[in-house]
């Protein structure tokens, strides 16, 4: 499904100082999660432009418009800048906006803002905010819990017991995200989930039903989103496998939307304290990612004790 942003949520995000345009200005759409500062378009070359943007005038645009242009570029320029393809112009540092600029733009209804934030501050907050709204995202059948400050996502099959784990994670004292149904998506170099709006602070847990952590355990229990740092993949117990046990084998990823985030796959069976040896696996995951490697000193020790004992003899 195709992801668009309209100029009223920008407007009602940002609160900017409206110069021109109506509540039906504001329907304008916005595709493309970045923004335009106009230069060849200010003398006259219009090929190439960039639609559906956000165009921004900043000091070094206004200085050239107000000293460089005649008024008949400007009308030319700002004529086109205003068209259907472009969404709306913001004008950063509060400058005075041009005078034709006004006037074309209230005769269109054109949607023009003013914000006292330097050009740079709006182009990031902007994009970042178009980023995140247009983000191509998915729904996967998981739980997602913030355990020591780490994003975990837990798969596996139907009747593993991920929400019963998530439960007893909880009462650890570690944050529900998403129980079920987790929409991931791609925010910047970051892989983000957050939970359905149906599905928000709740748990379904077999046997009792469907709790709502919140009234249940605080609103500390809980956050909207969180980034995915960390997978664990339950699987069933199987006597005929080998499964990790020195922790040195290849590692293991998942790839979402083109990025590797680390993962690992935890045997179930009768008997395990699933929510201690989640803790254990995230607590290792931090020390690795400080440079710790357990798997790496046991083996060193492993290497000098034969090392030692070869000499022995």
């Amino acid at each position: 499904m195709e992801k668009i942003v309209l100029v009223k949520q920008i407007q009602d995000y940002f609160k900017y100082r409206v110069i021109s345009g109506n509540e039906d200005s504001l329907q304008r759409r916005i595709e493309v999660a970045d923004v335009n500062r106009p230069g060849l378009e200010l003398t006259g070359y219009f090929e190439n432009f960039q639609p559906r943007r956000v165009v921004i005038l900043g000091d070094k645009e206004l200085n050239y418009i107000n000293r460089v242009m005649t008024e008949e570029q400007q009308r030319q320029s700002f004529d086109f800048l205003t068209g259907d393809r472009t969404p709306m112009i913001l004008i950063s540092h509060d400058n005075e906006c041009p005078r034709i600029l006004k006037e074309i733009a209230q005769a269109k209804n054109f949607p023009v803002f003013a914000s006292f934030a330097p050009t740079s501050s709006l182009m990031v907050e902007i994009v970042s905010y178009l980023e995140e709204q247009l983000a191509t995202s998915e729904s996967i059948h998981g739980v997602l819990l913030n355990v020591f400050g780490i994003g975990i996502l837990i798969r596996g099959e139907s009747g593993m017991g991920k929400s019963e784990i998530a439960l007893e994670l909880i009462k650890h004292g570690h944050i529900l995200v998403a129980d079920d149904r987790v929409d991931v998506s791609r925010i910047h170099n970051k892989i983000m989930g957050e939970a359905p709006v149906l599905l928000k602070d709740m748990l379904e847990i077999r046997g009792i039903g469907v709790i709502n952590v919140v009234q249940m355990f605080g609103i500390v229990a809980t956050m909207p989103r969180c980034d995915i740092n960390f997978v664990i993949d339950l699987v069933r117990w199987d006597t005929s496998r080998e499964y990790t046990r020195v922790g040195n084998e290849e590692k293991m990823f998942q790839n979402y939307f083109g990025i590797d985030i680390p993962k690992i796959e935890l045997p179930v069976r009768e008997g395990r304290s699933m929510a201690e040896l989640i803790e254990a696996a995230v607590t290792n995951f931090i020390l690795l990612q400080r440079g710790i490697d357990c798997s790496k000193e046991f083996e060193d020790r492993v290497y000098n004790f034969i090392k030692n004992r070869n000499e022995e003899l």
